[in-house]
């Protein structure tokens, strides 16, 4: 299962505190008292792996390491080693607290959540003319505490979206080497899936009902991840009484989720080509391309029409500039 959203609570490491010593040695009488170390800071860091937030969905906190205590003859405490938590590149980074909105955008990108706390002074700092044997010294400091929510935005080139059994699944595996589940009923994909045709990336979305944008259904916990694919595939079941009805429930949840998905590139593909007869699959390409010219009616088993959807998808891959891989 995809975990693609965590609340998780993150300290960072404390401070060690100084120590009070005095050396008794000659020539080197006087405060010898070495400081704390630092406490370790945490950072995000992006990762290819989209399911890397899969470790952090049961814990509900997370905290580095403190900084070790200041010690005698002049000796600092070592400082707690930073704590690098992966997540998916493009995850948004919430803080509960103060609804702060940051985010990861690349592999390898890292991002300071949470600083480890300074260590303390020990009694050698506070020498002075006036104070040759100081007592005092300093507790470190304590480490940054925060609450984030940590959401994965998918980034995908196509995006396959439409009404639960319009065939997305079956389509993503043909064209891919994804290995979705399929089935006959609703909401047979419980998660995004991912697929790559040769470097294009092609994300399979969880079917989407009358409502989903007010929570209906699966809700809009899958339609977060179409805002960042570049171009729509819309598929519409051959088999549907109405088309363009079906059509139009999904333009509408995405208009109530966010207007601006209306604005991506978007193809029509009418899906289960071979299960009607072909004078029906003509009527219904007709009445959709009245609403958008760019329709395909496609068949995993015809392989004709894969071709034509293939040379589609190259030709975005050659727009994108990606390479066969």
């Amino acid at each position: 299962m995809l975990i693609d959203e965590v609340t998780v609570h993150f300290k960072a490491g404390s401070g060690g505190r100084g120590a009070v010593e005095f050396s008794k040695t000659k020539m080197t009488l006087g405060p010898r008292g070495g400081s704390g170390g630092r406490g370790a800071s945490i950072y995000l860091e992006g990762v290819a792996d989209i399911n890397a937030l899969t470790p952090l969905a049961s814990r509900k906190a997370i905290r580095a390491l403190d900084g070790d205590h200041g010690l005698g003859q002049l000796t600092d405490g070592h400082g707690g080693e930073d704590l690098i938590v992966p997540v998916p590149n493009s995850t948004r980074v919430i803080t509960v607290e103060t609804g702060e909105i940051r985010e990861i955008t690349k592999v390898g990108e890292r991002l300071l959540i949470a600083a480890g706390g300074r260590g303390g002074r020990g009694n050698y700092k506070f020498r002075s003319a006036v104070n040759t044997s100081p007592k005092q010294f300093e507790e470190g400091k304590a480490g940054e505490e925060v609450t984030l929510r940590l959401e994965l935005r998918l980034i995908a080139s196509v995006g396959l979206v439409g009404l639960p059994n319009a065939g997305k699944s079956s389509l993503l595996n043909e064209l891919t080497a994804a290995r979705s589940k399929v089935g006959n009923y609703p909401f047979t994909t419980l998660e995004p899936n991912l697929g790559s045709y040769y470097g294009l990336i092609i994300a399979d979305i969880p079917g989407i009902i009358e409502g989903a944008a007010t929570g209906k259904g699966l809700g809009v916990r899958f339609l977060k991840h179409i805002e960042r694919t570049k171009t729509l595939f819309h598929l519409v079941s051959v088999e549907s009484e109405d088309v363009v009805r079906d059509y139009n429930t999904i333009r509408a949840e995405l208009e109530k989720f966010n207007p601006a998905l209306l604005q991506k590139k978007e193809y029509i593909l009418l899906s289960h080509a071979d299960m009607t007869k072909p004078d029906d699959v003509k009527q219904k390409l007709e009445e959709l391309r009245k609403i958008n010219p760019n329709v395909i009616p496609v068949s995993i088993i015809d392989d004709t029409a894969l071709t034509t959807l293939k040379k589609l998808l190259n030709t975005l891959k050659d727009e994108e500039g990606i390479q066969d891989t």
